[in-house]
């Protein structure tokens, strides 16, 4: 009979450690170590299951090795791809991760489900068959090389595996498989650590790529151990708000391709659809007049989109003024509401400033600052800026208008959405073709912007 041992895991970390310690040696956390129970011959038992090639590795020359480029699998999803690299690469460990109801395995089924010819294997540990049925159904589509089955134990799975032979393999999701090799329970440190490292294995020996949906914490970190985001190839973020229709597919890690990409997607009844141009649903075009809306030309990747700003500054009606913003980081509307204070002669001390980034989305682009600042300032003095107008610019702390990387798309974005005028910062037109029918107007300082929007 195999023996059992207490060890405690670090959460954060997977730190092991034959005793419970209050620091971290590894990560430096406090209070994380948790008790687990393992079997000692944890090791040798799932040798037999854990085994795709019989082919050992031995030392090579860096120059004996061929590094000949892999065809990608295209998920023929455009958004998908775009994050991915260009499409999957065989033999890849990719991690998604999302909120609970947020779409993942919506995303997932739908797009395996347009995959002809690739034969796929989805393996459930949270739904039935019926459920992935109904699903199914209603996407719509149909695909008779895509194979389900429900199961959680990892050697089970693999039996499976070895029968079917998939050329993709989804797993829903890794907290939910567990190994006969652990004593703890589905989710547990050891047994993500453990389940992770098999599929890593199976991934790399057998060329399969594998697709893993993960659940995050309430602080929005992917639950288990860190360790589990360095053992995969991609880790995807998948977030969006439940109470709009726009979902975002963000690249947090990614050794095939860029982090800076992202995939928007609109959901419906009948599950995701893509948005090749979100920049005309990001935009409502029925604010003409109103105050406290400005356009901002954003880059998130290297996508241009156009997006809306919103701003409401109103007089505090209690003692100590409120901040807030939706899809923008609070600290940096602080910093640029400072600004306004100290260099442009704004008064906000004493007002309620409330920013809110139309459609539910988040956006890190430093050249949102001008945009912000003048929704706000309309807000403040209760003027309209036009309409045909956008903007883009980095906002410093003395008060000028700093360059922002990939002018050109941003100019090229706005002309094709018809905006009639642009205000950018000054010299950020080197070596830029000029030749373009929307009005380009150049803004040094915060001063300068405003006289141009509100004289």
């Amino acid at each position: 009979m195999a023996k059992l041992k207490s060890v405690y895991f670090c959460s954060n970390c997977g730190h092991e450690s034959p005793k419970w310690m209050g620091k971290c040696p590894s990560c430096g956390e406090w209070s994380t170590f948790v008790e687990e129970l393992i079997r000692k011959d944890a090791a040798t038992r799932q040798e037999d299951t854990r085994s795709f090639s019989g082919a050992k590795s031995k030392p090579m020359l860096l120059r004996e090795i061929k590094a000949d480029e892999e065809p990608r699998l295209d998920m023929q999803d455009a958004e998908l791809n775009r994050v991915l690299g260009g499409g999957l690469v065989p033999a890849s460990v990719v991690l998604i991760g999302g909120e609970p109801g947020i779409g993942k395995s919506t995303l997932v089924l739908q797009t395996i489900l347009k995959l002809k010819g690739v034969r796929s294997l989805y393996v459930s540990g949270e739904e039935s068959a019926r459920q992935l049925k109904l699903r199914a159904e209603r996407i719509g589509i149909e695909n008779d090389d895509c194979l389900i089955v429900c199961e959680t134990s990892l050697d089970d799975i693999f039996k499976q595996v070895k029968q079917v032979s998939p050329k993709l393999l989804i797993i829903d999701s890794i907290q939910t498989v567990y190994s006969d090799a652990m004593e703890s329970s589905p989710g547990s440190i050891s047994q993500v650590r453990e389940c992770a490292a098999a599929l890593l294995k199976f991934a790399k020996q057998s060329g399969t790529p594998v697709l893993l949906i993960g659940h995050i914490t309430k602080e929005g970190s992917i639950a288990g151990p860190k360790i589990l985001e360095h053992i995969v190839d991609t880790v995807l973020q998948f977030e969006g708000d439940q109470h709009y229709m726009y979902r975002i597919l963000r690249s947090i890690k990614n050794r095939f391709g860029s982090t800076a990409e992202l995939g928007i997607y609109e959901m419906n009844q009948s599950g995701l659809r893509e948005v090749s141009n979100p920049s005309e649903l990001l935009i409502t075009q029925n604010h003409d007049g109103l105050s406290g809306v400005s356009i901002a030309s954003a880059i998130e990747g290297v996508r241009p989109f156009a997006i809306e700003t919103q701003s409401l500054v109103s007089t505090a009606a209690y003692g100590t003024p409120q901040r807030s913003a939706t899809g923008f980081d609070i600290r940096r509307m602080n910093m640029l509401l400072a600004v306004l204070e100290k260099r442009a002669g704004f008064k906000l001390a004493q007002k309620d400033v409330f920013l809110n980034i139309a459609g539910g989305l988040r956006v890190n682009d430093p050249g949102m600052d001008l945009s912000v600042i003048s929704a706000v300032l309309s807000s403040s003095l209760d003027m309209a800026i036009d309409r045909d107008t956008c903007l883009c610019g980095e906002v410093g702390l003395s008060g000028e208008i700093r360059p922002v990387n990939r002018i050109e798309q941003r100019i090229q974005e706005a002309e094709k959405l018809g905006f009639s005028r642009i205000l950018i910062p000054a010299n950020n037109l080197k070596g830029v073709n000029k030749n373009v029918s929307i009005e380009l107007q150049q803004v040094k300082r915060v001063s300068d912007a405003f006289r141009l929007l509100f004289s």
